[in-house]
C-alpha cells in the first residue's frame, strides 16, 4: 500500500459515501490491478464506447495531453498518489458524469486545435470541465430557499439555522477528486466548486445506490448541454453541519472563510 494512502481516515464523514469501494481498492497490495478488475467486471467504457483501463502513467506519450489520450484510447493514465487513486474511485462512482467531462475536453481540446488563433488558451468550456473533475461538490436539495441561500452565499441559513435539514431535503456529496484529496489533511478554508441539483422531496427517501445512479444520470445529461465557471457556487465545505467539531458562531463568523457574495456592478 503506498504510504499516502495510509493517511486516508475512512471515518470522515464526507468519505461516507466513497469508504466502502475505498476500503476494498486500498487493501488490495495493487490497486490499480483492482480497480481494473472492478471497471472490467462493471463494463467501463469512454464516451467512444472503449473499455476503460487503468494504466501507468508512462502510458502516456510526452507529446499528448492527458484528457485526450483518455478519449483517444480508453486509457487513464495513472500514478501510484492520492490524487490519481480517488480519480479512479470518481470513475468507479460517478462513471457517466467522468465520461461525459472527459469528452467535454477532449472535444474542447480538438476545436481549439483547429483554431490558429486560440494560441494556447484552453476555452471556458475546458476550464469548467476541470473545475468540475477537481473540485466539484454536489449540492443535492429539494427546497428552493435553500438552493437561493447557497447562491446568496447566506451562510448562516444554510449552514446554521438548517442544519437540521441535511439528510432530509438537502446534502452534499464530493467529486472532485483534487477537493477529497485535500481532506485527507483539512483545513477550515478548503472550499469546493458546488454544483446544485435540484430534485423532488421523495429523493430523501430512496437508497444510496439509487441515488448514486440517478446522480451520475441526471448531471451527465445536464453536463452534456454545456456550461461555465459561472454555474458553479463557493461552498467552504467543513462548514457542512457535522463535518468538523466546534461549528460555533465563531467559527462560521470568519469571514475569511465564510465570505459575502461579491456585489457585481453594472459598467
Amino acid at each position: 500500500m503506498s504510504p499516502s494512502l495510509a493517511d486516508i481516515d475512512w471515518q470522515r464523514p464526507w468519505l461516507a459515501h466513497w469508504r466502502e469501494q475505498g476500503l476494498q481498492l486500498q487493501a488490495s497490495p495493487d490497486w490499480l490491478a483492482a480497480i481494473n478488475e472492478v471497471a472490467s467486471a462493471r463494463g467501463l467504457t469512454n464516451a467512444r464506447g472503449l473499455p476503460l483501463r487503468f494504466v501507468a502513467q508512462d502510458s502516456l506519450p510526452p507529446d499528448t495531453g492527458y484528457e485526450a489520450f483518455i478519449h483517444e484510447h480508453g486509457q487513464v493514465p495513472t500514478r501510484d498518489n492520492l490524487h490519481d487513486f480517488f480519480n479512479g474511485l470518481a470513475w468507479l462512482r460517478f462513471p457517466q458524469i467522468k465520461r461525459t467531462l472527459n469528452a467535454l475536453q477532449a472535444a474542447e481540446i480538438q476545436r481549439r486545435l483547429a483554431m490558429p488563433s486560440a494560441g494556447g488558451s484552453r476555452g471556458r468550456q475546458r476550464d469548467a470541465a476541470t473545475l468540475f473533475d477537481e473540485n466539484a461538490a454536489l449540492f443535492i436539495c429539494s427546497d428552493p430557499v435553500l438552493i437561493e441561500a447557497l447562491r446568496a452565499h447566506d451562510w448562516p441559513v444554510v449552514l446554521q439555522q438548517r442544519a437540521g435539514d441535511f439528510g432530509r431535503c438537502c446534502e452534499l456529496e464530493l467529486f472532485g477528486h483534487a477537493l477529497i484529496e485535500k481532506l485527507v489533511h483539512p483545513y477550515k478554508a478548503i472550499t469546493a466548486h458546488a454544483w446544485v441539483m435540484a430534485v423532488e422531496p421523495s429523493w430523501f427517501a430512496l437508497g444510496e445506490a439509487e441515488r448514486r445512479t440517478e446522480i451520475d444520470r441526471r448531471l451527465a445529461m445536464q453536463l452534456q448541454a454545456g456550461f461555465t465557471s459561472a454555474d458553479f457556487t463557493p461552498l467552504p465545505v467543513l462548514g457542512v453541519p457535522n463535518w468538523w467539531p466546534d461549528q460555533d458562531a465563531a467559527f462560521y463568523a470568519d469571514t475569511s472563510v465564510f465570505r459575502a457574495k461579491r456585489i457585481r456592478y453594472a459598467s
